[in-house]
């Protein structure tokens, strides 16, 4: 699904996937210690805002110009500062400057991409940071509640684990859940979980 995709999806009147965080996200987020967060596939900024507004330093980057748009504006009426970058993950440089928290919310990448950026996000985080991931899994498919429907695209639990070098995993977990989520998550789904940390003593590597 490549940009016009997803400009198209996210020109619709209403917000794609609702103005509101993630329940995994919301859940998590005490676990990001104090300081910059990057959000990958971050569409129309639910997550980036709500992370902006416990007042973390969010940059919020998609390959959508249009769904950045929204998250501004979205920012905006909230009264929280973002920054915004239109990239293509394949491309993107996570920068220097080590992140205390990289956030991956229904961010599905193909498998080739994973196997690349994650580590990279890894070895991103500063002593302390936290990697967090909720994804669709292939057992998705059965469901059809939402997430694209290319088998490449869906995360394992397995899969996962290998490509967190570093990083020692809090959470880490496969279930059902109901989501609700704007228009395009709606019901039961299969999800992978992911909370990982990089150890305080440890040093990133950008």
């Amino acid at each position: 699904m490549g940009r016009e995709f997803w400009d198209t999806r996210y020109s619709e009147a209403e917000l794609t996937y609702g103005s509101e965080p993630n329940d995994f996200l919301r859940e998590m987020a005490p676990r990001i210690p104090p300081g910059p967060v990057l959000g990958l596939g971050e569409g129309q900024g639910r997550n980036a805002v709500h992370l902006a507004a416990l007042g973390h330093a969010v940059t919020a980057v998609d390959q959508s110009p249009v769904g950045l748009a929204r998250a501004r504006d979205l920012a905006a009426s909230r009264g929280v500062p973002l920054t915004t970058e239109v990239a293509d993950l394949a491309a993107f440089d996570l920068g220097a400057t080590p992140w205390s928290g990289i956030i991956s919310i229904f961010c599905h990448l193909p498998s080739a991409l994973r196997r690349e950026l994650y580590p990279r996000c890894a070895a991103a985080l500063a002593p302390g940071g936290v990697f967090i991931l909720e994804g669709y899994t292939p057992r998705q498919l059965e469901y059809g509640t939402g997430g694209p429907k290319e088998p490449d695209l869906l995360d394992t639990l397995d899969e996962l684990r290998g490509l967190l070098p570093g990083l020692e995993l809090e959470v880490g977990r496969e279930l059902l859940r109901d989501i609700r989520e704007g228009a395009h998550h709606q019901g039961l789904g299969a999800v992978v979980q992911v909370v990982a940390r990089r150890p305080a003593g440890s040093t990133s590597q950008p």
